[in-house]
Order: structure tokens, then sequence, then C-alpha cells
């Protein structure tokens, strides 16, 4: 394997199975055969309108995708619209919101929409004027002709649409032809969001719905015993009480009185399957759950390390909201769906109804890291609908959502190194975590992609892990396994998924090992990265940094690396652990090389938020479990950053390409992590094992 010149020799390590194909490879293989399906529509008012098979949930995508078809026809940005698909199950596996794909997966097809759109165009004016094609250019959402006629793209629309052949090429721009893409560019929907314009599921005004909340088990996955809904019954506004298999439904004309109502039902609950569990037992639980590690050669030394990370809910700002609207031989449905062929595929069997008949609308969500990867209000408010003959407006509180809704498995790590005469010879990484549900299309997507898991004699999670996880160093032999714990818990897919917990256990582990063998951690780790290009991240992370410079008492720095999806980050922090109880970063530095960058302020704001959730999770956020039920309720007890928790400076920098986009949305959740873990480890000389380290 090459090294450039300033790279130290090390023992070779064995590249991982993400190294030749990852979970967004597979992914984009899935959704090849329908990737030609895109709908990108120039109207007659001039508008270029371009269906969006994926959810905006805050994450910029919208006008990532406006830039890229901005781009390729030569319009203006003002003149280009992105609306959500509604679902589209002949998309089959490419309307999944998820892995970090949406950019990778979506770039060369809209390209190719929006330069076909393009020729078409340009061959529709060339017909009109009688002129040669090659001799029209474009601008400003319109065709020009050397003699100063134009044609705005509106009025070219129809004539365009039934071009067969264009008559010049409709290929993509080279890249050094870009005068948009690359720019820093303000969000296209960003006024609406600030004004109140912008649509959720809670601010329609679906005629006939009306407020629903759930009344919830007081353990995780309890079951109803007894109901007296008399008193509720009786109150202003009620509507009606319907029992569902999650809950007990209060329909009502505000969502104060259905509230009010809730707390008026009288309500006995079975316990549920966890109920005699709480932290420290699934904790042991997880300990005991793993495969031993291998006997270390003799005379061979090594360093174990063990890690503990707790639950974590997604706890988007924007509570989980569905609108339903079910009839006798048909449904439709309003929420924020990133699986939304999945979610219209089990309402229907839950409604009993053909796939078809159920309609799903997809609409923006208010952040997901996730979440909504799970319809669980919509498939509920579906039921609740049914029973009770009308359409209803169903929202989850956070206090549901904490308790009742999707978690980050809790896991535990053990990983064991050995080194001998200054190399790394071995990499044993012992994974234990809750299981983590994956029902929501993932499986039929890696079948899709040639992923017979059955004949392979995995299991969605092992394969997920293995195409997701690896070693991105030179440390001779590595060896990562994942071992399941089945607890009946509601978990999901959290931001980063197992990387999230995984890599910083490992970069931790690399730190740690830097000290034992007396090597600086950035060199420690600079020496053994497999590549240049991490290589390169690195360096523009130390030295924008300036990592080493001296620190006062109970203040480090501290570094943490990940590449996975295409992408590559590097974080360095600043921490103040003077008061232990409290300690606060106080600076951090990112470098990131993210391939081809469509808009540096969307990813600018990725990396940031990944951030702020590094520092939460390490240091404050997490759900405990108390016999069987979530302590947490809202932001009040789970503490996640708030603004005084966030550092003052921070400095972002962007590698120039060195390929085609790389997934951001997940990619700086690791290392910022790693290296909030890191610094607090610097700071007061203590390296942590249990996470967060004031749970």
């Amino acid at each position: 394997m090459a090294q450039d010149a300033a790279a130290p020799s090390q023992l070779l390590g064995l590249p991982g199975i993400p190294d030749i194909l990852d979970l967004g490879d597979a992914l984009i293989v899935a959704g090849l055969p329908t990737s030609h399906l895109l709908v990108l529509e120039v109207t007659a008012a001039g508008r270029a309108v371009l269906s969006l098979p994926r959810l905006e949930v805050g994450q910029g995508l919208t006008t990532a995708m406006a830039m890229l078809v901005a781009e390729e026809l030569d319009a203006r940005l003002t003149d280009v619209d992105v609306p959500l698909s509604d679902g589209r199950p002949e998309l089959l596996f490419n309307q999944l919101t998820g892995a970090s794909n949406s950019v990778r997966s979506l770039y060369d097809p809209v390209r190719a929409a929006a330069a076909a759109a393009r020729a078409r165009l340009v061959t529709a004016a060339a017909r009109r004027w009688n002129v040669p094609a090659d001799t029209l250019r474009t601008a400003d959402s319109a065709v020009l002709a050397p003699d100063g006629r134009r044609a705005g793209y509106g009025e070219l629309a129809a004539d365009a649409a039934a071009v067969a052949v264009p008559a010049v090429p409709a290929t993509p721009k080279p890249a050094d032809q870009l005068r948009l893409v690359g720019r820093p560019t303000g969000r296209i929907d960003a006024r609406d969001i600030v004004t109140g314009r912008a649509k959720y599921a809670g601010d329609l005004a679906i005629p006939g719905a009306v407020p629903t909340v759930v009344a919830r088990p007081t353990t995780i996955n309890g079951t109803l015993k007894s109901l007296d809904a008399t008193a509720a019954r009786a109150m202003p506004g009620v509507l009606a009480v319907v029992q569902i298999p999650s809950g007990v439904a209060v329909l009502a004309e505000t969502f104060d009185q259905a509230l009010k109502a809730r707390d008026a039902l009288r309500t006995a609950w079975n316990p549920g399957p966890v109920a005699g569990l709480s932290t420290d037992d699934i904790r042991a639980q997880l300990r005991a759950s793993h495969a031993p590690f291998l006997i270390p050669p003799l005379l061979t030394a090594y360093v174990d390390g063990e890690f503990d990370f707790a639950f974590v809910n997604h706890a988007p700002m924007e509570v989980l909201t569905a609108v339903a609207d079910v009839r006798p031989n048909r449904a439709e449905l309003w929420f924020a769906a990133q699986t939304p062929i999945v979610a219209q595929q089990t309402i229907a069997a839950e409604l009993g109804l053909p796939q078809d008949a159920v309609t799903v609308h997809v609409v923006r969500g208010g952040g997901s890291f996730g979440r909504r990867l799970f319809f669980d209000a919509a498939l509920e408010a579906a039921q609740i609908s049914r029973a009770a003959g009308r359409p209803v407006k169903l929202m989850w509180t956070r206090n549901d959502d904490m308790r009742h809704g999707r978690m980050r498995p809790a896991s535990h790590h053990r990983i064991r190194a050995t080194y001998a005469l200054g190399q790394v010879l071995s990499w044993e990484h012992r994974a234990a975590t809750v299981k983590t549900d994956f029902r929501h299309g993932l499986g039929e997507a890696l079948s899709a992609a040639g992923f017979n898991l059955s004949l392979a004699g995995l299991s969605l999670a092992q394969a997920f892990f293995l195409l997701s996880e690896k070693n991105p160093y030179n440390v001779g032999i590595p060896t990562q396994l994942l071992a399941e714990l089945p607890l009946d818990v509601h978990t999901g897919s959290w931001r980063s998924v197992y990387s999230g917990t995984v890599r910083v256990a490992d970069e931790i582990m690399m730190d740690e090992l830097a000290r034992r063998m007396g090597q600086d951690a950035v060199a420690f780790r600079r020496a053994r990265l497999r590549d240049a290009a991490g290589r390169a991240v690195l360096d523009t992370v130390a030295q924008a940094g300036n990592w080493g410079r001296p620190m006062p008492p109970g203040q480090a720095q501290g570094i943490g690396y990940h590449d996975e999806n295409g992408a590559r980050a590097a974080y360095l922090v600043e921490l103040d652990a003077g008061d232990p109880a409290n300690p606060r970063v106080t600076k951090a530095v990112i470098a990131a090389d993210l391939g081809q960058v469509i808009n540096p302020r969307g990813l600018e704001a990725q990396l940031t938020g990944a951030l702020i959730d590094g520092i939460s999770v390490i240091l404050q956020a997490g759900n405990h479990i108390d016999n069987g039920a979530v302590r947490e309720g809202s932001f009040a007890d789970f503490r996640y950053a708030r603004q005084r928790h966030s550092p003052p400076v921070v400095e972002i920098h962007l590698l120039p390409p060195s390929g085609p986009p790389g997934g951001a949305g997940e990619l700086g959740v690791p290392a910022a992590s790693a290296a909030v873990a890191n610094a607090y480890a610097r700071a007061t000389g203590t390296s942590p094992r249990s996470f967060p380290i004031n749970f």
C-alpha cells in the first residue's frame, strides 16, 4: 500500500470491509434500477421543480439539490423549487433517507436529469429560431442566441418536452465549469422557516382532523389492564376516547383539552417485559454478552480498555406528529417520513387495505437524527382514525417520545491492543449492544444490493456492522465483533449508529496506546493512518488548532478522527475541566475532506451539529432505565447541550475536493465525541470509562 513520503513506516494492517464496499455504496447499488425515475419539471411559469424522494429534516438537502439543478440548468437558484415527493412504491429502495447517503446517491441522477432538461431546452430554442443548437448558450433561466435573442425556460417548456433526441450533449458540467456548486449559499427555505411559512405536520389544517394524544404505560411496552374513561369523556371539548395496542387515545377540540382529559383517565397497566431491569442490570448483561479475547502472544505487551455507553434519545426539536384520515376503502396520511414506502406497506397491512389505497404525504421534519426512520406516530394515528371513524392529528409529547420512543441502544465495549518494538500488532474490539431495531426497509435494500443475509448467516445488524465499522489505522490484525442483547425495548438508528460508540472507544484507546508507547497522540495516529487524504485532514486540524500548545492546569486539548461514507473528519477541542462536574469545551477546530462540496455552508452546519452531539453524549446527556421505565422525561433531565455548553470559538476547514461527494450527516459525531473524551482525560488525568461522564 502506497504511503506518502512524510508518513513513518508502520506495519500494514488489513483493510476493513467498508474500505472496499460500505453501507452507502450498498444502498446506491440497491437504488440504481430506479435512480432514473426522478421527476424534474420545467413549468410554463419558468420554475424548475425537482420532486425530491427524500426527507428534509433540517440538514439542508433541499438547498443542495436546488443548487445542483440550478447549476446544470444554468437557472437562477430562486427559480428552483424542491418539494418532497409522496411515498412512491415504484422507487423500491430509492426513497430511504439515512446512512448519510442522500447526496451520495442523488448527486449523479439529479445532475443527469437537469443536464438532460437543459439540452432539450436548447434544442427547442434552436428549432424555434432555426439556428444550430451548438451556437446557443444558457444563463439565468434562459437560452441565449449570439444575435441577442432570448427565450426564457418557461416559454420553451412545452416545446422542450416534445424533444426526443437533443441536438446538444446532455452531459453534466465538468468540475472546472461549476459556477454555483461549491459556493457558500444560504438555505432556500430559511425565510420560510423563520417566518412560519414552512409547514410541519403540526401546522397542517387537514379538514376534520382533531387534536389527539395517547395515554401510555408506566413501563416500556406495558399493556392496558383496566380503564375508566368516565371523567375524561365528560370534560369540555372531549370528542372520543379509543383504545389502541399502545395505549388509550383521547380526541378533543384542542390539544390542551385532550391533554387534560388524558390526565383524567383512570388506568392500570400490566408491567412491560423489562419491568424488573434497571441501568446497572442491563450493563451487567451487556458485559456478559462478550466473546472472550484471544490470548496475547507470550511476552507481548498489551493494553485493555472497557467502555459503557448509555441509552440516548434522539430528541428532535419537533415532537412526533402525524395526521391520518382513514376511510373504509382508503387512507391518507401526512407526516415526516424517512421511509415512506415501508410506512405505506406497514400501515396498509395494519388496516387491511391494498398498498395503493394508502397515500403517504411526506412533510418536512424538525430534526430527526434517525428518529423518523420509524413511523410510530403515523401507525398509531391510522389506528386511532380507524377506531374513531374520523381524521385525527396525533401529537406525541416530549415525555411520550422520551419514555416510549426510540433510543440509541446502550452498549459495552472491550478492546485489547497488542504491541511490540514500536508496532501495533493486533486490535480486538468486542462490541455488545442492546439489539438495534432495523425494521425500516434496510434489510430489503441490502438484499436488493446482492447481500443474501440468510446464506451468509448474518443478521441484519451484523451486516450493517460489517458494512459500516472499520479501524482506519494500520494496527496489525484488526478484528471487530458485534454481540446483541435481545431486550424488548424501543431502539433505533441514532446519528452514526454503531460508529458513535465503536469508533469513540477506538479513539480513546488510540490515545491511551500512544501514551503507553511514549508517543504524541497526533503523531501516533498520523503514522498509522492508511491514506494520504486522512493524513491531510489530521495535519490540517493539528496545525490550525495549534496542537500541543501549553494549557493551564485543568485544561487540555483532545483529538478525534473518523472516516466513513466516503468522507473524513478530524476534531480538535479544548476543554476546561476546572470544575469536573461542569466541564466545558471552549474551542473546537474541525477539518474535513467531504469530496465534492455542494454547499460549504450546509456542511459547516452539519459538522457543528455533530460537535454539539459529541459534547452532549460524552459529558452529560443519556437515558437511565429504572425498573423498566425511562427516568428522563424532557430537556430538564435529559441534559442535552445548551447554548452555555457550546464553545464560543468554532473553526471549520473544508479541504479541496478529492473525489465525489461523501456523506456528511453522521461523519462528525464519532470524531467530535472522541475529541471531547480525550480532552477530558488529558485535563483531569483520568480516562473516562462510562458515558456520559456526568450521568
